[in-house]
């Protein structure tokens, strides 16, 4: 196996009776059982199971989130929100999924990376007196 796919394929794994406070960021994949307050970052996958319990951002290619969040996740590609999930706070993924019985409460944006508009940091308010011809 090449190291780039032994990378990809590598799984982290915070276990049920497990607390951590920081950060965690990982070549490959990670599935948080137990709680974690802080970010998150994963290069391939990030799994929330049934017991886990994030406070704090999650960021990776694919999401899935079956206990309970209370942050910001951005999912490059797809977020899974499966039927037991509670996510509170902000969503950022090109693809969504919302089983029945997912609680959401916060905002959502859908876009790929190559779509997201660029943010100024000074935004320019439109000049009066112009108005889109019809």
């Amino acid at each position: 196996m090449t190291e780039k796919r032994q990378e990809e394929s590598e799984l982290s794994f915070v276990g049920a009776r497990t607390s951590i406070e920081g950060k965690i960021k990982t070549e490959g994949s990670i599935r948080i059982d137990g709680r974690l307050v802080g970010e998150v970052m994963a290069k391939a996958n990030a799994a929330v199971g049934l017991t886990g319990n994030v406070e704090g951002s999650i960021l990776a290619q694919n999401v899935s989130i079956a206990g309970k969040v209370n942050g910001t996740v951005t999912a490059n590609e797809k977020l899974v929100l499966e039927a037991k999930s509670a996510m509170r706070g902000d969503i950022r993924a090109a693809k969504l999924v919302v089983d029945e019985g997912a609680m959401f409460d916060g905002r959502c944006a859908m876009s790929t990376p190559q779509e997201r508009p660029v943010t100024l940091a000074h935004p320019v308010a439109p000049k009066e007196g112009l108005q889109k011809e019809r």
